[in-house]
């Protein structure tokens, strides 16, 4: 749903646009002799060119965001794992420690059934 709705957005801002660069070309649309941009001044251009000029640097700006954020994202989702891997090797220590304890319980009494067990049958005749 969410792609669908970007796309819609997409396709109007697509339009605007294009509407905005065709509408402000010729010669009645000229920028002015002062129009400048670090120095460099704009002459013969028109108004629907400095849209464009502004939809490319839209586009540019938006790029930049998009990767500084995705990987923003990548960071905080490798966080998340690294915090999960954390968590799972601690509870790994725990069950294997309570495994060791439990297998020394098992070995402890089955030493003393044995033992138990040898002191109640009676040593062989030596007939």
């Amino acid at each position: 749903m969410v792609v669908i709705i970007g796309l819609i957005v997409l396709l109007v801002a697509v339009v605007a646009a294009v509407a905005g660069v065709a509408t402000n070309t010729g010669s009645t649309h000229a920028l002015g002799d002062k129009f400048g941009i670090f120095g460099q001044h704009l002459n013969n251009a028109s108004t629907g060119q400095l849209f464009l000029y502004g939809i490319i640097l839209g586009v540019a700006g938006m790029l930049g965001l998009i990767m500084l954020l995705g990987a923003f994202g990548r960071k905080m989702a490798s966080w998340g794992s690294r915090r999960e891997l954390k968590a799972s090797r601690r509870e790994n220590e725990i069950l294997r420690s309570d495994r060791d304890r439990v297998a020394q319980q098992l070995d402890d009494e089955r030493n003393q059934r044995i033992r138990a067990d040898e002191e109640r049958t009676p040593p062989p005749n030596a007939t």
